[in-house]
């Protein structure tokens, strides 16, 4: 029988193997009852995908422009998570702005190709980041890059807990989900991690960029719930970018 501490472990590798590219071991255990249960350690994969661009920012900041430094700590999580959540967005836009029913809306977020809709949207919001973490010192945009993606991926998590899934689910497929104990970690963390801004950049600047992301991930939220009538992968992705992009903008704006 596995110790506690061991299958956790699992179930956080789980989670980084799902929303990333980072190597896991090949024998992990995988269900989609363990992928449920994983659910909880998004905020903390969020988090060291945040870490490993804020690395890349600093030590870029060194020797470059404070705006190329941004551009490269961009890249550093595009390539950790293989844009798993900008593909997301660019897909859920194409079929929020392409569809004009909900039965339309859906096969065109199916299509792999990118439109209009989806080009102009990913790169509006990841303009918008840069221009945004560029503007403020390297050590303060590195603290916002590891908040920002764990409160991004936090409300990912809120979605899956409190809106119900748009598409049909049959017998092979699982939509995504997660436990009222797993909402409650994945809350818990976001708490720490909320936490750790306040004691680093102060209560106010906190409370502007928890604002912001609440305000623009649950306006998103509205756009395809009213399109849609509930949820989609992709528009988690999209949950997670604009909540990201949102606790970006509260921040700046205190600042």
């Amino acid at each position: 029988m596995k110790h506690p501490i061991r299958i956790e472990w699992e179930l956080f590798l789980l989670a980084v193997q799902f929303l990333t590219r980072l190597p896991v071991p090949r024998d992990l255990p995988f269900s989609d009852d363990l992928l449920i249960r994983a659910t909880k350690y998004y905020p903390l994969v969020g988090v060291l995908i945040g870490a490993i661009g804020a690395a890349v920012l600093l030590i870029s900041a060194l020797a470059l422009p404070p705006l190329v430094a941004v551009l490269l700590s961009l890249a550093a999580t595009l390539l950790a998570t293989g844009a798993f959540h900008e593909d997301g967005l660019a897909d859920a836009a194409d079929g929020i702005g392409g569809g004009l029913t909900a039965e339309r809306a859906l096969e065109i977020m199916r299509d792999s190709r990118i439109g209009t809709y989806g080009a102009v949207t990913l790169g509006t919001v990841l303009a918008l980041k840069v221009a945004l973490l560029a503007s403020v010192q390297p050590g303060v945009a590195a603290i916002l890059l590891v908040v920002g993606h764990g409160m991004g991926r936090m409300a990912a998590v809120h979605i899956i807990a409190t809106t119900r899934y748009a598409r049909d689910v049959g017998a092979k497929f699982v939509a995504p989900s997660v436990t009222p104990d797993g909402y409650r970690v994945a809350l818990a963390t976001a708490f720490v991690i909320l936490c750790g801004l306040i004691v680093t950049l102060g209560p106010g600047l906190a409370f502007c960029a928890a604002l912001g992301c609440i305000a623009l991930a649950q306006a998103w939220r509205w756009v395809f719930v009213r399109k849609l009538g509930g949820y989609t992968g992709d528009c988690l992705g999209g949950t997670q970018q604009m909540g990201e992009l949102g606790l970006y903008l509260g921040a700046v704006a205190w600042l």
